[in-house]
């Protein structure tokens, strides 16, 4: 099966994928790797803004990490490459949030788990969450990945 079919059959559908807001691709492949730049939550069209730990709760910032999940495999089919796909190598998460805020690795789960939902065993992956004190256009969660290609 493929990836678009497994999409089909979860019932997700795709945002279309975001135009760069400053000087940089959406991918890059280089050495049978994409490089995802990272990815803003949005939903139907708007950034999730906010900061965890602060006006954004955990299940919050999982749903806005799972809407950057959703904008990375976005940008991997606008570029042609979804069912090239060999397997998410790395994620890396960037939670905004307070300084006291701690949770960040159920934060990003959000794009984690989505990952594995879509991709099956290619879709487990290594990963960074890193709680950062701002982010673009004020967003709750940015996450990148890098991801290796079929031959």
């Amino acid at each position: 099966m493929t990836y678009t079919a497994k999409l089909a059959e979860l019932g997700i559908t795709l945002p279309k994928a975001a135009a760069p807001v400053a000087s940089y691709v959406p991918v890059v492949v280089h050495g049978g790797m994409a490089y995802v730049s990272g990815q803003l939550p949005f939903v139907d069209g708007v950034v999730v803004t906010g900061r965890l730990g602060d006006d954004v709760d955990v299940e919050a910032g999982k749903a806005a990490a799972r809407a950057c999940g959703l904008m990375i495999v976005a940008q991997l089919q606008a570029a042609g490459l979804l069912d090239s796909v060999e397997r998410v190598v790395k994620l890396g998460a960037f939670i905004n949030c307070t300084a006291e805020f701690t949770q960040q690795p159920e934060v990003a789960n959000g794009a984690s788990d989505l990952m594995e939902q879509i991709f099956g065993g290619a879709g487990q992956h290594a990963r960074a969450a890193v709680g950062v004190p701002a982010l673009p256009r004020g967003a709750a969660v940015e996450v990148d990945a890098v991801v290796a290609l079929k031959a």
